[in-house]
């Protein structure tokens, strides 16, 4: 690998005397480098030392618009000379108000209400208290359990944990988390032979059906991530199963909560996942590019009925006291209000579209290599399944970490590519251009070839 120069070491050096990093064995750091990033412009991260790297995960899936994006910027700015923050209980403040009025009208019909949090976890945190909250004001304390798919992933604080299943993230603190129910994920990978992804989601729905008419009399809500169980490896399903389970949560008397945080925002070919299958759930987890990736906040869009079971006298005790105490911060709503600014005021979907399609043509060869058992992309995200044997779809061992291979690689050639352990995944800023995408995908290829070596 390149040696990182004097500045990079330096910073480096001072970073792992104090700063515990996030979803880190901190061990690696003794062989794998730290990178000191310094500034950013556009899809482009460049360190200490000015070496330059395309940033093909969005910095963890939020950036939008690119790094250090000027109009967002700006408007930062302006707003942190004019109110950085106020309590949000009792208190108000314009852009917590317009930032809510135009996330109702660009959401699903029936999402009247918004409840702000910090960050995605939370979010799902606060649906879930919701959604059960909502039932024991209702007089139905006997709902206490959710419904996730296998594969899921809702974030890493215990509530979200619980209702997620990697392995990787959940085992270790199993004794502290909540029982879901789980049910078979309709992932078009697992499907069976011949199975087209359509013909999957439909036999996984029998077996959500079967789930729900024994269960639904204790379950609160059915939790899903629309089209793509992103942390789980970048797994993809076909929008028929979300039109199914919406009517199956409206026959069993369940809600729905979309957990929209990784894939809203165009990411998927719409701006919401949910519009694919053309429904609305009774909650809606929003975060990662609402702020076009400048900061944190969440929000979690729900139905005026919801809110209409928390309306009352204060003495009837059926109020929500969920708080952060940077609930709907003026600095984070004024960066989602200019990300928002940005979506109307240029082609944003439609330039992903014609993206997209080069992504897809330039990923087209890789279905013929010897150890990539699936390419499959969704709008703006798509991933590339590395395999120990083609034939059989046996994965490599989880040991050998074939994945950081890439990743080293990519540093080394001026591209951050982070894979989920064998899945090597693409999902870029919207400014990228066709050379931008040909590098990462150049880079991808030359890494997986050193990957899949004994």
């Amino acid at each position: 690998m390149t040696q990182p120069h004097d500045a990079n070491i330096a910073l480096a050096r001072r970073d792992l005397q104090h700063i515990w990093h996030p979803c880190t064995q901190m061990h690696d750091h003794e062989h794998v480098p730290m990178v000191p990033i310094v500034r950013g412009e556009g899809p482009w991260l460049i360190d200490a030392d000015g070496r330059r790297y395309l940033d093909g995960i969005s910095s963890w899936w939020t950036n939008l618009f690119g790094h250090a994006n000027p109009r967002i910027a700006a408007g930062l700015a302006e707003q942190a000379k004019t109110l950085e923050h106020v309590i949000f209980a009792g208190f108000t403040h314009p852009p917590a108000i317009e930032l809510a009025e135009q996330l109702v009208k660009i959401t699903p019909a029936g999402l009247d209400k918004v409840f702000f949090a910090d960050n995605g976890s939370a979010a799902i945190e606060v649906a879930l208290k919701m959604s059960f909250h909502y039932w024991l004001n209702q007089g139905h304390g006997q709902k206490t359990r959710f419904i996730a798919l296998t594969g899921s992933y809702h974030g890493e604080t215990l509530g979200a944990l619980s209702v997620s299943d990697v392995a990787l993230y959940r085992k270790t603190y199993a004794p502290l988390l909540l029982t879901p129910l789980l049910a078979p994920s309709p992932d078009a990978y697992e499907g069976e032979p011949g199975e087209s992804p359509e013909q999957t989601a439909t036999r996984r729905l029998e077996a959500m059906r079967h789930l729900l008419e024994h269960h639904a009399h204790e379950t609160c809500a059915v939790i899903v991530e629309p089209l793509v169980q992103c942390a789980g490896g970048m797994r993809m399903y076909h929008p028929s199963y979300l039109s199914g389970l919406r009517s199956l949560c409206d026959r069993y008397n369940v809600h729905l909560i979309a957990d929209e945080i990784a894939v809203g925002f165009g990411r998927t070919g719409t701006l919401f996942a949910c519009e694919q299958a053309g429904i609305a759930p009774d909650f809606m987890c929003l975060s990662k590019g609402l702020t076009g990736g400048t900061l944190p906040l969440s929000a979690v869009l729900t139905t005026q009925p919801i809110y209409d079971a928390f309306y009352a006298e204060y003495s009837a005790g059926k109020a929500f006291l969920h708080s952060h105490s940077y609930t709907g911060n003026p600095l984070a709503c004024r960066a989602a209000l200019e990300t928002l600014a940005i979506f109307r005021d240029e082609p944003v979907l439609a330039r992903n579209r014609v993206l997209s399609a080069h992504l897809a043509k330039r990923l087209e060869p890789f279905r013929d290599h010897p150890h990539v058992s699936d390419v499959r992309q969704q709008g703006m995200i798509a991933a590339i399944e590395l395999v120990a044997d083609k034939a059989t779809r046996l994965p490599f061992p989880a040991e050998e970490r074939r994945g950081l291979r890439v990743y080293l690689h990519g540093l080394q050639h001026g591209a951050l590519l982070r894979p989920l352990g064998h899945v090597i995944y693409f999902m870029p800023p919207y400014v990228v251009d066709e050379n931008d995408i040909d590098h990462l995908v150049r880079v991808a290829g030359e890494g997986i070839e050193q990957a899949v070596k004994r």
